[in-house]
């Protein structure tokens, strides 16, 4: 099946804006700091309450959002800006600490930076992230396979007739596996395919299929279409006849 596609030349990241909510007054003037240096416009709130009023009054292209805020923590805070928002958000989670990347992950977080961490290394994946959200491409023919229907262009997946709320990541990872049916990929693979890292923590991508899985499989404990592939990873299977 083919489905190439062109690229549109890469976004111009300038005065784009990024919301960072951090309680650390410390961490949170270094981040607008470094941010606003590489040209984003930058608001900040100190805690999960602020953080919903801010996105509420003005949507931005990115939320830096801390795991561990005062009143409601930053996983909460996900989990409610997905309610609503298609937002990419970077989570700052805490060093040794992986339930965190998890919960977060699990809470519909794009991507992770661990503390303590270099504020250049922050400024890179934030661009990273908000460039990847922000690339279009030439528009892809919508088609079938299996119980799934995929429009690339308009960012929708329906199965059986019903459209699925997906996160981005999980419409990303979804996307690929469905133009690259009964093909297994390694974990290594997806992330440089779908999140477009060279090196990361693997959980990432498990944590995806998990959520992936409890809305797309009528059973997300024995799946029949997005499948483990044992000492491997994992393939779509479109079903017979398909």
């Amino acid at each position: 099946m083919s489905t190439a596609r062109t690229a549109q030349p890469t976004p111009d990241l300038t005065d784009r804006r990024v919301l960072v909510v951090e309680d650390d007054a410390t961490v949170r003037e270094v981040v607008e700091s470094y941010l606003g240096a590489a040209g984003f416009m930058v608001d900040t709130a100190t805690d999960g309450f602020a953080a919903l009023d801010a996105i509420a009054q003005r949507t931005p292209d990115l939320v830096v959002l801390d795991r561990m805020l005062p009143g409601i923590d930053g996983a909460e805070v996900c989990r409610r800006i997905r309610r609503t928002e298609d937002i990419p958000v970077i989570l700052l989670t805490a060093l040794g600490a992986p339930e965190d990347r998890v919960d977060g992950l699990e809470a519909g977080a794009d991507d992770y930076v661990t503390k303590p961490f270099s504020p250049r290394e922050l400024v890179l994946r934030v661009q990273a992230v908000m460039r990847r959200s922000l690339t279009e491409f030439a528009p892809e023919a919508p088609f079938d396979i299996g119980p799934f229907h995929l429009d690339p262009s308009a960012r929708i997946v329906m199965r059986d007739g019903v459209a699925l709320s997906l996160s981005t990541r999980e419409f990303d990872l979804l996307a690929f596996l469905l133009k690259h049916p009964r093909r297994a990929f390694t974990r290594e693979e997806l992330l440089r395919a779908v999140w477009g890292w060279d090196f990361g923590d693997l959980s990432t991508v498990t944590v995806t299929m998990r959520r992936l899985r409890e809305k797309a499989e009528d059973d997300p404990a024995r799946p029949q279409r997005l499948c483990t592939v044992w000492g491997v990873g994992y393939r779509f299977e479109p079903g017979e006849g398909t």
